[in-house]
């Protein structure tokens, strides 16, 4: 007689791993949040949008691409997570949503209840940052299709946001600033390449590279910087036209999405000086600047474009809070394209 643990399937392991989750989901708890009894479904009472005019709600999905190979080979999962949220978040907050709710969905060879309650504690850790809430998620085991320490992850989430608060191209004007805030390293894209170009170069993921002042995987494995709250306090404090999250595609293609077809974006490349880690990418594998541009934020994880008369109080906010930014460049009439200087 077969069983489904002898298919491959534990189903106390998924019981364990949800228990061990529950304290970490609870941190990112909004009072918003119902409980439902039976676990089926994630509530959200939305009487709490009843003080918008008119709400918009926004909804992104994602997940981290190869990014989790390397943790997978490092054997830490506990970041993982922050990373997916980053990538939904704050592509919801580009609109001018706030971020409520999230979901999230893990599937893996073999389900380990620590390893599970770690990623899930990663996601539940960004929503908290994020401001939103992780209302629900489910773990599948699928032995035969990955291998017992294979996993992926995804999310979905969903914000809100005023109709006439709306943020997008349609706002920005020449004569705009563009502002440049930082990220905090690779984040979570372009991840193909970099397995390609530490793989050709022999490099170790534990080796420490005294460029970096600590090991390689330790600084690829730096989650990606979360800017929901930041950008949504930039957009109640000043006036914003439009955000830009840096993701795969690089600085420019993604700039560009949030121009009118009227107007470019002029960027000054020497305003700024990107992290080490791309300087050693592009060491590593010769990686043309044409390519590096095309596949990393290269320093760069969020744009903020502003009036010119707001650039100043919009620097000192984010500044405030801890946040780098700088004047990246400025909005000139042109065609929608955003391009280096020079």
């Amino acid at each position: 007689m077969t069983s489904y643990a002898a298919a491959g399937v534990d189903i106390e392991a998924g019981d364990r791993a949800v228990e061990l989750m529950k304290a970490k989901v609870a941190r990112s708890r909004r009072p918003e949040v119902v409980d439902d009894a039976s676990g089926f479904a994630g509530l959200f009472d939305a009487s709490a949008l009843l003080r918008y005019r008119r709400p918009l709600l926004a909804t992104s999905t994602d997940g981290v691409g190869t990014k989790v190979m390397l943790a997978q080979a490092l054997g830490k999962h506990d970041t993982i997570g922050i990373d997916l949220v980053g990538m939904v978040a704050d592509d919801l907050v580009v609109c001018g949503a706030e971020p409520l709710f999230m979901t999230d969905y893990i599937a893996c060879g073999k389900v380990v209840p620590e390893r599970i309650a770690e990623i899930v504690g990663g996601v539940a850790e960004g929503c908290r940052l994020a401001g939103c809430a992780l209302v629900g998620g489910e773990t599948a085991e699928h032995p035969g299709a990955m291998g017992p320490d294979e996993y992926d992850l995804a999310g979905a989430g969903t914000g809100v946001v005023e109709a006439d608060r709306l943020l997008g191209p349609d706002r920005v004007r020449p004569g705009d600033v563009v502002l440049g805030l930082a990220s905090s390293g690779v984040h979570a894209n372009g991840y193909s390449l970099v397995r390609h170009v530490i793989r050709a170069a022999g490099a170790g993921l534990e080796d420490t590279v005294p460029e970096l002042g600590r090991t390689l995987g330790e600084e690829l494995l730096e989650p990606t910087r979360i800017y929901a709250l930041a950008c949504l306090e930039l957009a109640r404090a000043v006036e914003v036209r439009a955000f830009a999250h840096i993701t795969g595609g690089g600085l420019a293609a993604n700039l560009a999405r949030s121009l009118p077809g009227s107007a470019d974006a002029v960027l000054d490349r020497g305003s700024w000086t990107p992290p080490p880690i791309f300087e050693v990418i592009a060491g590593y594998g010769g990686v043309p600047r044409d390519d590096m541009d095309r596949t990393f934020n290269l320093g760069v994880g969020m744009c903020a474009i502003v009036p010119a008369g707001a650039a100043d109080a919009a620097l000192a906010l984010l500044a405030g809070r801890g946040q780098q930014a700088w004047v990246l460049g400025e909005v000139v009439p042109g065609t929608g394209q955003a391009r280096f200087a020079g």
